[in-house]
This record gives structure tokens, C-alpha cells and sequence, in this order.
């Protein structure tokens, strides 16, 4: 790679240091400082980059994030750009006639009473093929009836374990599937290619790179919610030389099997190249929205607390020998219950590994100071901490008001010297860094994203949670390069480490600066230009 030097502009280096330029060479940083010093580092001919009041800063890395599955939805019937239902049936029924089955998704329970949607809607624009549409959190898919008939769910149909029919009156399906019991569908639709994964995991870096996202971990590498296991595609990838990004892949944990499976997991770890695997994903329970987060007390109303996928009774034997055999634990926890059980899965094992918790949507308060002693990362999706309609409606009134108080303690965990890590969970939702980092500092809305109209949504959301911009951007880089194992490569502008840099379009530390549409303008990766916008 050919010299560059980088100065006309501030520099974040993201370890406390304020350069005014910075040079690479050979797709790594090799000077940071003055510019005559930086000049000095270079024997050689450079380009200068004029930063021209921009601030360069280190690829951002996304510490939760699906992004196979989110470029597959983007290229189907993809609903997440959508509001309301008559959008998202005008959609349906649009969808190219010679496909056989209605896949995609991206629908968003607040379009829907109570957040269920029913199979009607969808039979009257598909009335003779099935659909599957995965909602925007993946916990959940709205069915039509011939997808119904198709896997042979009717009234006497049981609930699977880890998973629920939603039912009319009757006990007849009313269309939508929770949790496990989507896969009561999901062995029926049509087979993915390789050649259409290997197309979205190109179609996902364009798009992250020109987000100014360099590197991810794809939180589920293996089968889930109709998705097809990735692990293929990505060590294609990296052998082709295709795969640009340096990602880590979070192998799925099957939570209906045990230890059996730590042979083949063990046969899937890669800890070289572009795409390392030292991580294990288990989800321990669902989200709050379908009552299958797991609660320390019932919901409001209910007289259930929730679902914890694996027993916790044996979750901390799963944790230990996954630490001892050199994996870290990427837990998925929305509810409090949850994420007192990983976090005693931890404490109960030998804790020698990067360990991890996502997602954090309740937090109790006893368990804020337990982050930093036992050296567990909180990895957050800080977009989802505001007022918005489907948390205001469909998680806050069954949560009552203390739990209401416990939401997204970001701030909590971080001042009782906790780590943070930052992603997006795309195709959750969007994987801009920037809307996210503006609501990790301001605790509202972003303006003009589809949920700022709603009436509470520019109330900051417990504001005493929210971070500094420099905290949260911390997370973005450094955070998510520590859980990532890839700290020794990225995360900093330290000499010595990869040329994986951003040039935005603004300086967003300057006084009154707008966070949520901060762009990239320029994006490196090795010292390599992947993105000019």
C-alpha cells in the first residue's frame, strides 16, 4: 500500500491522544503526532489526504450484527424501511409471483394490536403460496395459512418447547410464531444457495464499509430463524481474498443440545486471517415484547416471568468448559433473570476469556457492579434505549415502574468501571453507527427516523444513563475490537496496527454538532480506499 499522511484536521486516536497527523504505509499507521514528525516517519514519497476540518477516527466495528441475513432480507421481500400495514401488505403482494415462498421480513410489532399481526392479512394478497416473514427482532415470524397447512400446524398443534403459537380463541393459529416455534416452518423453505449467501456477504460489506464500519461480529454463525449456516460463506470469503473486513463469528450455540456439541465447535475455531471464530453465541432467552425475556418477577398482569432458553442449572457447566477449551460467551439477555444467569454462568466458571452480554434491556440494579468484577463486557445496541411506540407500549406497561427504571443502565455499568462494546444487531435494526451513537449520548430519537413522531420519543430515556461522545465512541472501536479478539490489529490509531481509518464528514465533537446523520467520507481498510462517498 502507498504512503499516505492524513493532517488538516482533528484526529481521534481513541486512547486519549490529540495528533495533528497521522501517516501509513504498507496498510499500517507507522507515525502519529506533529506533521513534521509523521513526515519524518516516511523515508519515502506520500499522498497527502487533506482532512479539511474532518475528523479521522479508527474503523468502527460492530459488536453484534447479522449481516448475511440482513443483506438477504434487503435483496427479498424486505419490509424494515416500511411502517404500517397496508405498506407492508402492498409489499407482499408485490413480491415477484414465481418465487415460491414470501421470505424476508423487517415488520415492526408496533404496526400491529398488541404487536401480533394475523395470518388473514397476509392470506388475502398471498392466497396460494406460503409466507414467512421474520419481524424486525427475529424472535418472532408472521405466518399466512398456507404456510400453516404446509407444516401441518393446526389447533392440536403443541407449543414447542422454547417456543409459541400465537392462537385465536379457538386454539386455531392466528399467524404468528415465537421463538422455537418457527422452526416448525423454517425446514421448509427454499434452500439458499452458496452462491446467494456469498452475493449478500458482498452486498453487507459494500454497505457496512460505506457506513464506515470495517469490521464486525456476526452474532449467529450456524442455523437460526430460517437462516442457513454462514460459516461456508464467510471462510470462502476469506479465502478468495473477498472477505476485505476483518470479522469474528460468534458460533451458535444449539440451546436444545449440551457438551455434545463442543467437538464440532471446536473444529470450527479459526483464530487467523479475516475471519476468526473464538466465540460462542448462546441466547438465553427471547425479548420482552412476546414475554419470553426472562424476568426475576411475573410481567404486569401475567403470571409468568419468561423463558430461559438454557437451564441455568447446567449453564454454568456449558461456560466453563467453553472457557477452559478458549471460547468466549457472546450471551444474548433481554430480561433481568436472564442476565443474572449469565452473569452467574461466569462467575461459576474458570473466567479466562472475553465474555460478553448483549443486548441488556433490564438490568437489576444489584447486577450493575457485577460487570466490572467479574471482567464481563457489556456489548450494547444503545439505538433501542428511548421512548419509542413498541417499547412504550409493548415493553414499559408489563414491566412496571421499577423495572421501568432499570432499562439501558449504559452509563451505570460504565461508572462502576464496566467495558462497554457497541453494535447494531442488524437487520434488527439499522447498522448506521451514527443514529446509535446519538442516542447513547442524548437518550432521544434521532430526528427523523420512523419512531421520532411518537409522542414521548424526544424525552430523554433516563437520561443519568447516557454517555459521552467519546464513550460512546469508544465502544464503537476499541470496546468492540477487545471482545472481537482483534485489539491487537484495530480499535486505535496506534503506530503499529492496521490502517483501518474514517474520514467523516464532519467534526461531531464541535459544539452543537448533529450525531445521527454524521456520514463517512472516506474509508480504509489495510491502508486500501473501500468507500468515497
Amino acid at each position: 500500500m502507498g504512503a499516505m499522511v492524513f493532517t488538516g484536521g482533528p484526529i481521534w486516536t481513541g486512547d486519549g491522544g490529540r495528533p495533528t497527523a497521522l501517516a501509513t504505509e504498507g496498510g499500517r499507521i507507522v507515525a502519529v503526532g506533529d506533521l513534521s514528525s509523521v513526515r519524518a516517519a516516511l523515508p519515502g514519497a506520500y499522498e497527502l489526504v487533506d482532512l479539511a476540518g474532518r475528523l479521522l477516527v479508527p474503523g468502527l466495528h460492530d459488536a453484534h450484527v447479522h449481516p448475511v441475513q440482513g443483506a438477504l432480507e434487503r435483496l427479498r421481500c424486505d419490509l424494515s424501511h416500511l411502517a404500517d400495514r397496508a405498506a407492508y401488505l402492498a409489499a407482499v403482494a408485490a413480491y415477484p409471483a414465481d418465487r415460491p415462498w414470501v421470505t424476508g421480513g423487517g415488520w415492526s410489532m408496533s404496526a400491529f394490536p398488541g404487536g401480533l399481526p394475523r395470518r388473514e392479512d397476509l392470506d388475502a394478497v398471498a392466497p396460494d403460496r406460503p409466507v414467512f416473514l421474520p419481524n424486525r427482532d427475529h424472535h418472532s415470524a408472521w405466518v399466512n395459512s398456507a404456510a400453516l397447512r404446509a407444516a401441518g400446524i393446526d389447533a392440536g398443534t403443541p407449543d414447542p418447547r422454547n417456543g409459541r403459537i400465537e392462537r385465536s380463541a379457538d386454539g386455531t393459529p392466528s399467524g404468528v410464531l415465537h421463538e422455537a416455534a418457527m422452526d416448525l416452518v423454517t425446514p421448509l423453505l427454499p434452500a439458499d444457495t452458496e452462491a446467494d449467501y456469498d452475493r449478500a456477504l458482498a452486498e453487507a460489506q459494500r454497505y457496512l464499509f460505506s457506513l464506515g464500519v470495517t469490521g464486525w461480529q456476526d452474532a449467529i454463525v450456524g442455523s437460526y430463524a430460517g437462516s442457513r449456516d454462514q460459516f461456508g460463506t464467510y471462510t470462502r470469503a476469506a479465502a478468495s481474498g473477498a472477505l476485505r473486513a476483518r470479522v469474528a463469528g460468534a458460533l451458535w450455540w444449539d440451546r436444545d443440545r449440551g457438551l455434545d456439541q463442543l467437538e464440532a465447535l471446536l473444529e470450527r475455531r479459526r483464530t487467523e486471517g479475516r475471519f476468526v471464530t473464538r466465540t460462542v453465541k448462546i441466547m438465553q432467552d427471547g425479548v420482552a415484547e412476546n414475554f419470553t425475556a426472562a424476568m426475576l418477577d411475573p410481567y404486569v398482569g401475567k403470571d409468568f416471568c419468561g423463558t430461559s432458553n438454557v437451564d441455568p442449572a447446567l449453564l454454568g457447566s456449558y461456560v466453563s468448559t467453553l472457557d477452559a477449551a478458549g471460547f468466549a460467551v457472546h450471551f444474548h439477555a433481554i430480561g433481568d433473570r436472564a442476565v443474572r444467569e449469565c452473569l452467574d454462568a461466569v462467575a461459576a466458571s474458570g473466567n479466562t476469556q472475553r465474555h460478553h452480554i448483549a443486548h441488556l434491556h433490564v438490568v437489576d440494579p444489584a447486577d450493575v457492579p457485577r460487570f466490572a468484577a467479574l471482567d464481563v463486557t457489556a456489548n450494547i445496541q444503545s439505538l433501542w434505549a428511548t421512548h419509542h411506540e413498541q417499547n412504550d407500549t409493548l415493553c414499559v406497561p408489563f414491566f412496571g415502574p421499577e423495572r421501568t427504571a432499570h432499562q439501558y443502565p449504559f452509563g451505570a455499568i460504565l461508572r462502576a468501571g464496566g467495558r462497554l462494546a457497541a453494535g447494531s444487531d442488524w437487520p434488527v435494526s439499522t447498522p448506521d453507527p451514527w443514529p446509535a451513537i446519538h442516542v447513547a449520548v442524548h437518550r432521544t430519537e434521532p430526528p427523523g427516523s420512523a419512531e421520532s413522531a411518537w409522542p414521548s420519543a424526544q424525552t430523554p430515556m433516563l437520561p443519568e444513563q447516557a454517555l459521552t461522545l467519546e464513550q460512546a465512541l469508544r465502544a464503537y472501536t476499541a470496546g468492540s475490537a477487545y471482545v472481537s479478539h482483534l485489539d491487537a490489529e484495530i480499535g486505535t490509531l496506534t503506530p503499529g496496527k492496521a490502517a483501518d481509518l474514517v474520514v467523516l464528514d464532519r467534526n461531531p465533537f464541535e459544539p452543537g454538532a448533529a450525531l445521527h446523520d454524521t456520514r463517512a467520507d472516506l474509508v480504509f481498510v489495510h491502508g486500501a480506499l473501500v468507500h468515497e462517498h
